[in-house]
């Protein structure tokens, strides 16, 4: 299934299946997701689409120039690149005047069109879900990976989540890279495969499952 889509997270919540059994859903709104233009592998060697996603006040004048271009008035925050280049057989590129646009067996999409996912997804499909996770700032041991901490007897005193020795004193003598230690835990890009469709909506995708995130956190999705 070929899918491309930029969205935020919104609500997550619970619901029961057809089986009864209750399972945990996320909304994914996808309502300001816009096409800006299509890269041609004679313009910069691979074939994708960029996406434009979530207003905003101020932009940069380059970027105001890409929304010009493509005749969008809105003012988008995020910009993203999908690459097509595995779907060559199955997304061909299109003109229509001074527009380019791509066409997903007869569905076409030109530059400057607000994407519905509607027109490529349907329920029961599975997706690739992207997005950054909370950051939680400067952890240890215990929280960032799970250590199990030293005892609370025989005189540990005050250490008791202290990682511990971490080298050796013989060769090679030093801290191999790597080594699980105390760190920035969280914003980092995690991608979730397999994604359960429940429903699709002309302004989102209604998921099984959780993703990575805060609320309004930006997502990527891809088929």
């Amino acid at each position: 299934m070929v899918a491309f889509l930029l969205g935020k997270k919104s609500v997550s919540s619970q619901q029961f299946d057809k089986k009864g059994d209750r399972i945990p859903t996320t909304f994914i709104d996808t309502s300001s997701c816009h096409l800006i233009s299509v890269v041609t592998p004679d313009k910069r060697g691979y074939f994708s689409v960029k996406l434009g996603f979530g207003q905003t006040k101020n932009i940069k004048k380059p970027a105001k120039g890409e929304l010009d271009k493509a005749g969008i008035k809105t003012p988008l925050r995020f910009f993203r690149e999908f690459r097509l280049e595995d779907y060559k057989e199955k997304v061909k590129i299109i003109e229509e005047g001074t527009k380019k646009g791509v066409q997903i067996g007869e569905v076409k999409i030109f530059s400057g069109d607000v994407i519905n996912p509607t027109l490529f997804i349907k329920s029961g499909d599975l997706i690739t879900v992207s997005g950054t996770s909370k950051g939680k700032g400067f952890q240890g041991g215990v929280k960032r990976h799970g250590f199990k901490g030293r005892s609370h007897t025989h005189g540990a005193s005050r250490d008791e989540r202290a990682p511990g020795s971490i080298g050796m004193t013989t060769t090679p003598g030093r801290v191999f890279k790597g080594k699980r230690m105390a760190g920035r835990m969280g914003n980092d890009r995690v991608t979730i495969k397999n994604i359960e469709i429940i429903e699709v909506k002309e302004n989102g995708l209604l998921i099984k499952g959780l993703v990575a995130g805060a609320k309004d956190g930006l997502l990527e999705i891809r088929g």
